[in-house]
């Protein structure tokens, strides 16, 4: 099991952790949650080994291999199935292994050979290729450099390679980022069957909901843990903060009651013995702080002078791109669609669909190959593109 004692990091000064103590099991799912800056990619950090911790201990099983996703890709001339194969970099090991070996040595060929069965070494390309058709990768994608990729679809690839890995404990932060709908239940299956170990920090809460089995939360620079999902903690929480807070108010009424009668009789002589018992009565208690619950973020969008109705409307419109040789490329093909004022609208598809053309059509961020779009008069469009 994995295991943390008094863990205290710090980080300049501020204290992530203080004395902080948790405990996972192998094969559990567990989410982590926090506001942000709280310190959930430094525990992962801790767990990789990559930092160490200030005072505490904290212990993995011996043997215990980890893959986690990098969070920088850079530009890359390998196919992007190789790159999701070097996941596995014990297979790769072997391989390279295997490749130096000569004719004459034949008991080396037979050992690394049979290594290479045990590591699944004949099956490791269609895994690859498993992988990358989960996460929305087309077959005609999958022996295409890593470099040709935007941003976005290589962390899809690092996510890919990071599941390639064989591993016991597997960390996963913020993995749905670049996720559509269908890669995202995808995932939730894949970590679902995935016989290890599982942390998991997302800010996608259904996601979380649907994959965690337990949350640590971190609380004042303490890890507090909650059994199921990230619904349930939100209620196990409520329910926390609720009886904390009447544990506090309690002790408050009882501290100030011993401390009414301390000032009272102190300087009476039949009542000293007595007021010097409360004295230490209340040194004994052990102080309880108000427990609060997490500020929220206030985000304030100034209401606009007037707000036309309808806001856009397109008819029979196409959109898409210019290629290299000045051809239009339709994405799009005659769509009908008015935006209402005060509507809240969700853009579902597959990759490659045209939801991200139709957004950049509606802010006019892409010209209009055919059809019309309209805009009322005065809309102010606000617009916040994929990275």
């Amino acid at each position: 099991m994995i295991r943390a004692q008094g863990l205290t990091v710090r980080r300049g000064t501020k204290v992530l952790l203080d004395g902080a103590e948790f405990v996972v099991h192998p094969g559990e799912r567990v989410g982590i949650v926090g506001k942000n800056g709280a310190g959930k990619s430094t525990l992962f950090a801790l767990l990789t080994g990559e930092i160490d911790q200030d005072a505490g201990d904290l212990s993995l099983p011996a043997g215990w291999r980890i893959a986690s996703v990098e969070q920088e890709i850079h530009a890359d001339e390998r196919p992007a199935r190789e790159f999701v194969i070097d996941g596995d970099t014990h297979l790769r090991e072997l391989q390279a292994r295997r490749a130096t070996l000569g004719d004459d040595q034949g008991t080396q060929i037979a050992e690394t050979e049979a290594a290479l069965v045990e590591a699944g070494a004949w099956s490791a390309a269609s895994r690859a290729e498993q992988l990358l058709a989960g996460l929305g990768f087309k077959p005609q994608e999958w022996m295409q450099p890593v470099e040709s990729f935007s941003g976005g679809w290589r962390m899809r690839l690092a996510l890919a390679r990071a599941l390639m890995a064989p591993s016991e404990l597997l960390l996963l932060d913020e993995p749905t980022n670049h996720l559509d709908l269908d890669a995202m239940l995808w995932l939730e299956k894949w970590l679902a069957a995935y016989p290890g170990t599982v942390m998991l920090i997302s800010h996608d809460t259904e996601f979380l909901d649907a994959v965690a089995k337990s949350i640590l939360h971190f609380d004042h620079a303490k890890l507090v843990r909650y059994r199921g999902g990230y619904n349930d903690y939100l209620t196990q929480r409520a329910e926390r903060l609720r009886l904390g807070n009447i544990a506090y108010e309690r002790q408050q009424r009882e501290a100030a009651r011993l401390q009414g009668f301390i000032d009272r009789f102190k300087a009476k002589a039949s009542k000293a013995k007595q007021a010097q018992s409360r004295v230490k009565a209340l040194a004994r208690m052990q102080v309880l702080a108000p427990l609060q619950a997490e500020a929220g973020i206030d985000i304030r969008i100034p209401s606009p002078d007037q707000v036309p109705d309808p806001l856009l409307t397109l008819e029979h419109l196409s959109a898409g791109y210019t290629d290299a040789a000045g051809n239009t490329v339709p994405i799009l093909r005659d769509v009908t669609l008015m935006v209402r004022a005060g509507s809240r609208v969700g853009v579902l598809g597959a990759n490659g669909a045209g939801k991200s053309t139709l957004i950049k059509t509606l802010a006019e961020e892409l010209p209009v190959q055919a059809g019309e779009r309209r805009a009322s008069r005065g809309p102010a469009i606000g617009y916040f593109p994929q990275p």
